[in-house]
């Protein structure tokens, strides 16, 4: 029994040292920072990893975020240039870079921020006119984004980037704006309707234009297909005539062939020569000269003719 009550106070001692080795280990997660004091003073930066603080010595004056963070900042009213008073309202990215800075740079540094925001807000806007300021939220970006940053560095803050939000003009410009726009919405609905309209007509245009270009392609096709019909028309009449009269000539020369192969005495061919003249008197001439060999035979032929035409009647 005495040793158990000799040996408690070691017991008790141990737990005791365990218990505040064990609450001094101190885990840092990623991304984050801790600014440690002691006593009283700056130590160090504990950065990701295991770290073990000295009790009653040492503590965390500060856990600091190194991710990038939003500031949205309520509705600041600025007044223009041309004496036009409107509210914007921003918002600020930013990170902090050196937690020692952001620790003991300024005292309440978002409060800080804000009010730098507003003041190079008016700055900015005071030296532009309304519709400049409406229609140049890129350049007020960038220029506030730069001067924030250079104002934030002594800090430990990076200004990564600035924008406005919103710009609310006075509710009569409003009203003047959205008449603009909506003289502009009507204005560019007549100019896309007369731009129809003129489509339409071009495309009517260009389809009667097409059609009267295919009529007279039509009749300029139907005028060579006839005149080449008639043409083929008029060859084939002439390769017919020119037929016949090779045919016509053919006979003949057979028939003279003929003639002259049954050896014809001189009466004989006197009697051809008086068929010529009887188809040569048959045709368009006017006046025919008969040789004189031939006019004996035809004296003799029309008295033959006389002679059988009164003996016809006797034989009856």
């Amino acid at each position: 029994m005495n040793i158990l009550l000799s040996i408690l106070p070691w017991v008790v001692l141990i737990l005791i040292v365990v218990v505040l080795v064990i609450s001094n280990i101190v885990i840092v997660q990623q991304s984050r920072a801790y600014v440690v004091e002691r006593l009283g003073a700056f130590r160090t930066v504990w950065n990701v990893g295991l770290h073990l603080k000295v009790p009653f010595i040492e503590r965390i004056a500060k856990k600091v975020s190194l991710k990038e963070q939003v500031a949205d900042f309520a509705p600041q009213p600025v007044i223009t240039k041309d004496n036009v008073t409107m509210q914007i309202d921003t918002v600020i990215y930013f990170q902090i870079t050196d937690p020692k800075l952001y620790t003991y740079g300024v005292e309440h540094p978002m409060n800080a921020i804000e009010n730098l925001t507003a003041t190079t807000l008016r700055n900015i806007i005071g030296d532009m006119e309304l519709d400049q300021s409406l229609t140049s939220r890129d350049t007020i970006n960038t220029r506030m984004r730069a001067i924030l940053d250079e104002a934030t560095d002594p800090w430990g803050i990076k200004v990564n980037r600035v924008e406005l939000k919103n710009i609310i003009p006075p509710k009569e410009i409003q009203n003047a704006m959205e008449k603009q726009m909506k003289a502009e919405r009507e204005r560019r609905e007549s100019i896309l309707q007369a731009e129809g309209t003129k489509q339409s007509q071009i495309l009517v245009a260009e389809g009667e234009k097409q059609s009267a270009i295919l009529k007279a392609d039509a009749a300029k096709q139907a005028a060579i297909l006839k005149a080449q019909g008639e043409k083929e028309a008029r060859i084939m009449a002439a390769e017919a005539e020119a037929q016949a009269i090779m045919q016509v000539q053919q006979a003949l020369a057979d028939s003279l062939k003929l003639l002259n192969e049954a050896a014809p005495n001189n009466q004989v061919v006197k009697l051809k020569a008086l068929e010529a003249m009887q188809k040569m008197a048959d045709g368009k001439a006017t006046k025919i000269i008969i040789p004189s060999e031939l006019q004996g035979l035809a004296g003799l032929a029309a008295s033959a003719k006389a002679v059988f035409d009164t003996e016809e009647p006797k034989a009856q």
